[in-house]
């Protein structure tokens, strides 16, 4: 099947599947309680959205010249930055570096961009073991799957999934607490920090003016994957550059308060460089990838070019009706929901990925909620436009549509059948279409324009 055919055979199952509707229902009702009171402490959130967003329209206005700035600042403090512009790239950046370093074991902290890049499959490939130290991704890394959301990687578990998967894997009992199966994760991932040649993060925030990357985080793994290995590596998409370190203290907020509704999150850490001569903690390299990977493509769309100031809060996915029904999997890509629906098609081919910016009843949440003020409706529309100018979409939609254009373009046209038959007519799209768990409206006897004629005509009598 092609990737369109996978996406909605698999939304399919999906949306009527009623062990992960209510899963997906409770645990997005608990964010939702917690983004309620963290934008509680906005006195005007609007405003903040509003400076945040200008901040990332300059960056993409200077774009270049940002990243110039911090590759210049930071490697004056010895680390080495490369530049990847596709994921083959890199990941013979990161074989080449494993080798160097004759690595058996590597931890990393959650990162999508990571993710985007099948880093724990190159790891392996070369005999390095890969280890996820966040919660969520630990969880689905043993599960043998991909995280599910951007913020949550486990958000389609409940706790007893998770205590049935760790019973299966680590013979840990059935009936465990999360406050038990967390402490077993604690102590296996104690042991892997301290015997990992090889420390992975990605980064939330690159800073030009200092040269720093700045990683947020709920757990303290990521301050642990990078301090008892001695190289660490930053993995970064180029669209996280922001200007300055000042500018933190309005991203900070924003991006826990959206995400997780906290006022911030519990460790902010910012990386400089490998450990100095008279320093005792710390790798003793830093390696930090730029990766393009078909950013630059976003960038050269004027329509869609505003995406790439996405801070990865996840709140679109959230607040998606879409998202909510069919889960993170069934978009089969690294970035799902509304935003992913966006990148995704630059990112991997508008041939194969364009269908996911159909996949949105456009009803604007995404865009009331994005912390960056990113119009995603818009360029959900202008990508479907897109699709229909490169000839990728259904031969029979287009048809359809010009058959319902010549009957709606013109009252005589549409008032010619009756309303029984125009029923009929479109009563296969039970079926076919629109599909069996809904029904197609059934149409009036007459229009509305037969009915305003008649009863106008009736009060002149």
């Amino acid at each position: 099947m092609s990737t369109s055919q996978k996406f909605h055979t698999a939304s399919e199952k999906i949306a009527f599947d009623t062990k992960h509707r209510n899963t997906i229902k409770f645990n997005i009702s608990k964010y939702d309680v917690a983004v309620s009171k963290g934008m509680a402490r906005y006195k005007n959130v609007e405003i903040a959205k509003e400076n945040a967003a200008a901040i990332k329209a300059d960056v993409m206005n200077n774009w270049d010249n940002y990243l110039l700035e911090f590759e210049e600042k930071i490697s004056a403090r010895g680390v080495e930055v490369l530049w990847a512009k596709d994921e083959h790239e890199a990941t013979e950046y990161i074989k080449k570096i494993l080798v160097e370093n004759d690595a058996k074991l590597l931890v990393k902290s959650k990162s999508m961009t990571t993710e985007e890049i099948e880093l724990n499959q190159t790891a392996e490939s070369i005999g390095c073991e890969s280890v996820e130290t966040d919660l969520g991704e630990f969880i689905v890394q043993v599960a043998g799957e991909k995280p599910y959301h951007i913020v949550t990687p486990a958000m389609h578990k409940s706790k007893g999934d998770i205590a049935k998967l760790f019973n299966e894997k680590f013979n840990t009992p059935i009936d465990s607490t999360p406050e038990e199966m967390t402490e077993y994760v604690r102590q296996v991932l104690r042991k892997k920090y301290t015997q990992a040649e090889i420390g992975v993060t990605g980064a939330n925030f690159l800073i030009a003016d200092i040269g720093g990357v700045s990683v947020t985080e709920n757990e303290g793994n990521a301050l642990m994957s990078t301090a008892f290995p001695k190289v660490h590596i930053v993995i970064a998409g180029i669209e996280k550059i922001i200007p300055k370190m000042s500018q933190l203290g309005l991203f900070y907020p924003l991006l826990a308060a959206h995400g997780t509704g906290q006022q911030i999150t519990a460790y902010n850490t910012i990386f400089t460089g490998p450990r100095k001569e008279n320093e005792v903690d710390g790798p003793e390299k830093m390696y930090v990838i730029l990766l393009d990977n078909g950013r630059t493509n976003v960038y050269a769309d004027s329509e869609a070019c505003s995406a790439l100031t996405c801070i990865r809060c996840g709140a679109c996915l959230n607040a998606c009706p879409v998202y909510k029904t069919i889960g993170g999997y069934t978009y089969d890509t690294t970035y799902s929901g509304p935003i992913g629906s966006i990148l995704t098609p630059f990112l991997r081919g508008f041939k194969d990925f364009s269908h996911l910016s159909f996949a949105s009843s456009l009803c604007g949440k995404c865009v009331e909620v994005c912390p960056v003020k990113i119009p995603i409706t818009d360029i959900l529309l202008s990508n479907r436009r897109k699709a229909v100018e490169q000839n990728l979409r259904p031969k029979m939609e287009k048809l359809l549509m010009n058959g319902f254009k010549f009957i709606s373009s013109e009252r005589k046209v549409f008032d010619f059948l009756p309303g029984q038959m125009k029923t009929f007519g479109t009563f296969p799209l039970n079926f076919m279409v629109w599909g069996p768990k809904r029904s197609m409206p059934t149409f009036a006897k007459k229009s509305f324009s037969e009915q305003y004629i008649q009863n106008k005509n009736n009060k002149h009598i």
